[in-house]
Formats: structure tokens, C-alpha cells, sequence
């Protein structure tokens, strides 16, 4: 009996050391949304994701339990050998467009793969390679985060940083630059993007007001890879968020694009 005993609490020891290394999070929200002068709606999200870790290496398996089944959503492992990362994607993502005027991807491609990063001396930089043949060098300088991919579809160029309190960040992808604006006027924080986005955040952390303004999107035909892009008017937002003390997060959102209020109550744990 005593053999028994001991046996079942080295079990519970090995047991509550296995659940000690992993860690369940999640969340959880429902919209009511009154579409304007359309008909109004409810919908439903529910997320689990799960954090193994053992030593150097972590395993991530994320899920998307709202539906009439559990459902994949993420699955990743990250460990070290030396001074090299290898970093796994296991989940193969549905990456197709369900719209046909959304300028969506047309066909499904396959987005699971491994990089291959190694900490080589110099300077800062880090150099890294995928299973596609993508070489990318990132690194920090003087206070600038910067990285270059290396690819046959075109080179991809960031940079990053804070200069006399403004965030800057500019990103050049075949050719083509992106960069976006973010500083804090008088406790009022300010964002803009070459997209013409522009974002003012109102308030602090728990209780906040968000007000935005969208740009236009112009139309564009369906291409190989692409579907058609509908007209899209501009318009503005004003989001309104309050933490509540049962533990759940209440927004409320208007939308000028079609008159409408969308309230939604959220829990992440």
C-alpha cells in the first residue's frame, strides 16, 4: 500500500511539473452591431491558445472554438541551438478570399515554413533564412531597428525608431514605401500613415476614445493573383472603450460609413 502511495504522488510530482510548463490563455466577445438603416446583427468569437515551454524551446497551438468545431488556428515551435533560432510554422493557413470584390488572394498558397536565424557577429545583426531561400539581416543601430529581406519577388526594407520623441517607421517592399507617424501631443497620442490613416487616441489605458479618419480606396481590377477591389468612400470612426469591474471590456463604436453602432463586450484571460 505504501508502495502504492508513493508511486501516486512521484505521478502527481511528474503530472503538476508537465502542467506547471504550460500556459492557457484566451478570449472571448460578442458584437451587437445595428448596421445602420440595414438589418442589425450579432456575432460571436471565442479564442484558446496554448503556451508549452520546456528550456529554451516553445510550442504555441492556437484555436478557434466559436464554431460548430474546434478549429486550428495556429501552431508554432521556437527553440535555440547554440546561437541558432529555429523558428517552425505548422499551421497552414486558408489564405483565399471567400469575396470576390475584395481584392483578396485568388488561389491558396501554402504560408507554413521554417526560418533558420543565427546570431552572427556583427555588430548587432542577426541573419536569418527560410525554407523559401529568404535571406533577412536585422539589427539595431544607434536607436534604429532596421531589416532587409532578401527575396525573388522583390527586396523588403524596414526601419524603425524613435527621433525627438516620434515614433518613425518606413517600410520599402519592391519598390514601393510605406512609413507611418506616431507621437503624443498634450497626453492626446497621434498617429499617421502614408495611407493618409489618421488616428487620435483620447484618455488612458481602461478608458479610452479613439477617433479616425479613413481614406477613400480606389477601385482596381482582378488581376492572376487578386480579386477586383470595390470602391470604398472615406469615412471616420469614434471607437469609446471602458474596462469594466467584472473583468470584461465594453466598446462602442460608430461608423460614418454607414451610420452605424457596433457594441461589443470582450473578456481575454
Amino acid at each position: 500500500m505504501k508502495k502504492l502511495i508513493a508511486l501516486f504522488a512521484v505521478s502527481a510530482m511528474a503530472s503538476t511539473s508537465a502542467v506547471a510548463a504550460i500556459a492557457l490563455s484566451g478570449s472571448s466577445s460578442v458584437s451587437y452591431d445595428d448596421n445602420g438603416s440595414a438589418a442589425s446583427e450579432t456575432t460571436y468569437d471565442a479564442d484558446l491558445l496554448v503556451t508549452g515551454t520546456a528550456g529554451s524551446t516553445t510550442v504555441t497551438i492556437g484555436a478557434d472554438v466559436d464554431g460548430t468545431s474546434f478549429a486550428t488556428s495556429s501552431a508554432a515551435m521556437s527553440t535555440k541551438i547554440g546561437p541558432v533560432t529555429v523558428v517552425a510554422d505548422m499551421h497552414d493557413e486558408i489564405t483565399i478570399e471567400d469575396s470576390t470584390v475584395s481584392g483578396g488572394q485568388i488561389a491558396e498558397g501554402a504560408d507554413s515554413g521554417v526560418t533558420i536565424s543565427l546570431d552572427a557577429p556583427i555588430g548587432d545583426a542577426t541573419v536569418g533564412v527560410d525554407n523559401s531561400g529568404n535571406v533577412t539581416i536585422t539589427g539595431t543601430w544607434s536607436g534604429i531597428t532596421m531589416s532587409h529581406t532578401s527575396k525573388s519577388a522583390g527586396d523588403t526594407t524596414t526601419a524603425s525608431g524613435s527621433i525627438a520623441g516620434m515614433d518613425v517607421s518606413v517600410t520599402n517592399k519592391a519598390g514601393a514605401t510605406t512609413w507611418s507617424l506616431g507621437t503624443t501631443v498634450s497626453g492626446v497620442a497621434l498617429t499617421l500613415a502614408s495611407s493618409q490613416k489618421v488616428t487620435a487616441t483620447f484618455g488612458l489605458a481602461g478608458n479610452t476614445m479613439v477617433v479616425s479618419s479613413i481614406p477613400a480606396v480606389a477601385s482596381a481590377a482582378q488581376d492572376a493573383t487578386n480579386y477586383s477591389v470595390t470602391a470604398v468612400a472615406a469615412y471616420s470612426t469614434v471607437a469609446i472603450s471602458r474596462s469594466l469591474t467584472s473583468g470584461a471590456t465594453l466598446a462602442a463604436t460608430y461608423s460614418t460609413a454607414n451610420d452605424s453602432l457596433t457594441l461589443k463586450a470582450s473578456v481575454a484571460f
